[in-house]
């Protein structure tokens, strides 16, 4: 039997107090920890596309980087945090959801605060309190959180050239710029005065919107000044719009710069980038699709 994504927490942080650790050793320090049979990795989750074991040792990896007792170092590499640490020195702790309630971090990655917590995050303790339609709900935004995180922390790590590619492809995808070839590209050159990307919105290049693209590491926020630069290059292009895009935040400043600038300039900060590229489907796809069903009444009324 393969055990549940938080009985492979405690583990995967003993493991990772040797120092660097990758993903494929842990993977086989649990199979051995838990003496896991060739059927037992076998199994495979409803939509045929992942094993169970593969799936339980992403979710346990996900919590604990999320709550930072561990910290990713490289792809599929990490390293125990002074937080991991100390959990794992105290043999009488419990290391599971229930355990990891007691860090900001954690609540700030299921997206609720702590008197909702039980409800976005169903477990067994709280599967007699909601419904099954709730607890499906609560998972399916639990599993957005994290492919959020997710693609946002990979989008941080590729090369300038790729992120603005990776920008024009998604407002491409919003609709913007229609759907004729050459609507949109990225400048990214030497004399394009502050400006990354322009997109058309019309055959002719008439209007145009123009895109500033920051890709910046978290806490390491766009400022007032950034935004009165790209200001001021829109009005060199006598351009009318521009999208302001990081991967970090904006700070307060910057955002009042954009309101008193007027509706010129849409500000999209690094949360809201992860959602935008998860719904149009930029740097992920569909894996399965579920169907909720129920009674239609009118049917059988009169039967």
């Amino acid at each position: 039997m393969i055990p549940s994504y938080q009985d492979f927490m405690r583990p995967f942080l003993e493991f990772a107090q040797q120092g660097e650790i990758q993903l494929k050793d842990v993977k086989q320090h649990l199979i051995r920890e838990f003496s896991l049979t060739d059927s037992d990795l076998s199994q495979l989750l409803p939509s045929g596309k992942q094993t169970v074991f593969e799936n339980r040792v992403g979710w346990a990896r996900t919590y604990l980087t999320k709550t930072q007792l561990l910290e990713t170092t490289k792809r599929a590499h990490y390293v125990i945090t002074p937080r991991g640490l100390d959990a794992v020195k105290d043999k009488n702790a419990v290391i599971n959801v229930n355990y990891l309630k007691q860090f900001d971090e954690f609540h700030q990655f299921v997206g609720q605060g702590k008197d909702k917590i039980e409800k976005s995050v169903p477990q067994q303790q709280t599967d007699e309190e909601i419904t099954p339609d709730e607890a499906l709900r609560a998972a399916y935004e639990r599993i957005n959180n994290a492919l959020a995180e997710d693609i946002l922390e990979k989008t941080r790590k590729v090369t300038p050239a790729f992120f603005e590619k990776l920008l024009i492809e998604l407002l491409l995808a919003m609709g913007y710029g229609g759907t004729g070839e050459g609507a949109a590209h990225a400048l990214g050159m030497s004399g394009d005065n502050g400006v990354d990307g322009v997109i058309d919105q019309d055959p002719l290049g008439v209007d145009q919107i123009y895109i500033q693209a920051k890709r910046y590491a978290l806490g390491n926020n766009v400022g007032a000044s950034d935004i009165r630069d790209f200001f001021g290059a829109l009005n060199l292009k006598k351009a009318q719009k521009g999208i302001f895009i990081t991967t970090s935040d904006f700070t307060s400043s910057a955002q009042q710069t954009a309101q008193d600038l007027g509706m010129r300039i849409v500000l999209i900060n690094g949360t809201e980038l992860a959602k935008l590229m998860l719904r149009y489907n930029i740097g992920s796809r569909d894996e399965q699709v579920l169907h909720l069903k129920k009674i239609d009444e009118e049917f059988f009324e009169g039967c």
